[in-house]
């Protein structure tokens, strides 16, 4: 699923369910970072890096430890980036080398109603008045989750561009459908701040593309070089 939202540029590796392959070991230095967590958080972490160690052996790498830097941002080995993802029942992870893309954002989520007091803390108005109009359109996507996903995604493509926090309220989100009752589509986020500087240029915008499959939502956000 989630290879299909990414250019060829970008290798990805994802898992559905109780992966036997989600309970391979942790190195030490990630060993530390969960040695206090509950067993959920532990099996979620351990299941993402997981699958980012298949994808370094898609990309030539040796299988290495993805350890936590600032607000928690991954660590990726040099020349690459990546991005990682989880939910119920569904992780995935992506690397692509670091002359091909300046970066990258994933993001999964259940395909289930987002409780109305979020969306008014994650959403702009303008937003959630284009959310009902594409609602009245089609009800068989839950736009509000996946306007939700859209700004992970956006923000995981944002922080190893500028090691900033970038707020929900900061960017504004358009969601398109691929075709009228498509699950499908793509989506633009306009940047409310000073975007990033990218290969000399200051990008006022990310775009995305999204998709409804097998109970989940999932976007994706890359960003090129100038």
């Amino acid at each position: 699923m989630i290879d299909e939202l990414l250019p060829d540029s970008v290798v990805g590796v994802e898992s559905y369910g109780d992966d036997g392959a989600d309970r391979s070991p942790l190195f030490p230095g990630e060993e530390a970072i969960v040695a206090r967590a509950v067993e959920k958080r532990r099996r979620e972490f351990t299941a993402a890096r997981s699958c980012a160690r298949r994808a370094m052996v898609k990309l030539g790498l040796p299988p290495q430890a993805v350890l936590a830097g600032e607000r928690g941002a991954p660590l990726w080995p040099e020349g690459v980036v990546g991005s990682m993802t989880h939910c119920d029942g569904y992780r995935a992870a992506v690397l692509a080398p670091a002359d091909a893309l300046a970066s990258v954002g994933i993001d999964a989520e259940p395909h289930a109603p987002l409780p109305a007091d979020v969306l008014e803390a994650v959403s702009l108005p303008a937003e959630r008045e284009r959310l009902a109009r594409l609602a009245a359109r089609q009800r068989a996507v839950h736009w509000e989750r996946l306007l939700f996903s859209a700004k992970e995604s956006v923000y995981k493509a944002w922080f190893p561009l500028t090691g900033k926090p970038l707020g929900f309220e900061d960017a504004d989100i358009t969601v398109h459908s691929a075709a009228e009752g498509s699950t499908q589509g793509h989506f633009r986020a306009e940047l409310l701040v000073p975007g990033p500087v990218v290969t000399g240029r200051r990008i006022g915008h990310f775009t995305g593309r999204w998709i409804v499959r097998q109970g989940l939502v999932a976007t994706a956000v890359t960003v090129p070089h100038a």
